[in-house]
């Protein structure tokens, strides 16, 4: 089964997507074909399978990102379609998307699976600097997600006015879009040192979740292959499967 919609994926404008304003970043629907979507999203992890992150400390006194986690290793247990989706994403085809669109760089690519439940919040932050970019894909429907109970991923602009390293509330940036995650769709965006984003806390019943694939764009950086040589992948995991 073919799981990118590739028209879409070689319809996004370059010119486009470098020169959105505040940062680089594009909205795509229908970023995989039907009948892969809903292959995947009938055969997502089950949360049982997810390591629960509560109140977990982050650097420059910006708010925790409680969620559900799920990373991605080689032999990790996952549906056949994931497997495959993934194969597809480490392979030409996006690959040359990513070379298109971010230049002609070396790529590491990780994966991750977000699951969030009724409080849950991302606090304005900008990404490490060894993640060129992140691309993310919605897994909720309609039939799952009311957009009264949020989740809107926002793409903040700080008029350039704060460090990277620092951590202005949502009330001190400004919305520049506010995209909701559902239906066959995702978000692509760069990394740059004002490309700031959150989620505002989730208002949904107990019992909904909210639910996200992401792609991190890892590039070869000192911590980047620090991390190899002790045996970690980018994102700082021992690289095998429990």
């Amino acid at each position: 089964m073919q799981y990118l919609n590739r028209e879409r994926l070689e319809a996004v404008s370059v010119e486009g997507f470098r020169n959105r304003q505040p940062y680089p970043w594009i909205n795509i629907e229908e970023s995989l074909t039907p009948e892969g979507y809903e292959c995947l999203r009938q055969t997502l992890p089950e949360v049982s399978s997810f390591e629960r992150q509560v109140g977990i400390k982050r650097g420059y006194g910006q708010g925790p990102h409680d969620r559900y986690l799920l990373h991605y290793l080689p032999g990790l247990g996952v549906a056949e379609p994931w497997k495959e989706f993934i194969a597809e994403l480490q392979g030409d085809v996006y690959q040359s998307f990513l070379r298109r669109t971010l230049g002609p760089r070396t790529f590491i690519p990780t994966f991750e699976w977000y699951y969030a439940w009724e409080g849950c919040a991302v606090s304005p932050h900008c990404d490490a600097a060894r993640k060129l970019a992140t691309h993310i894909f919605y897994f909720n429907t309609d039939a799952d997600w009311d957009a009264k109970w949020g989740g809107e991923i926002l793409i903040l602009d700080s008029g350039r006015r704060f460090r990277t390293h620092s951590a202005p509330s949502f009330d001190d940036l400004k919305v520049a879009a506010a995209l909701e995650p559902r239906g066959n769709g995702s978000l692509l965006f760069q990394r740059t040192p004002h490309s700031w984003h959150g989620v505002r806390p989730l208002h949904c019943p107990p019992g909904n979740l909210r639910k996200l694939f992401l792609i991190t764009i890892n590039v070869p950086s000192i911590q980047v292959w620090w991390r190899h040589l002790r045996g970690k992948d980018p994102d700082g995991y021992p690289i095998h499967a429990n």
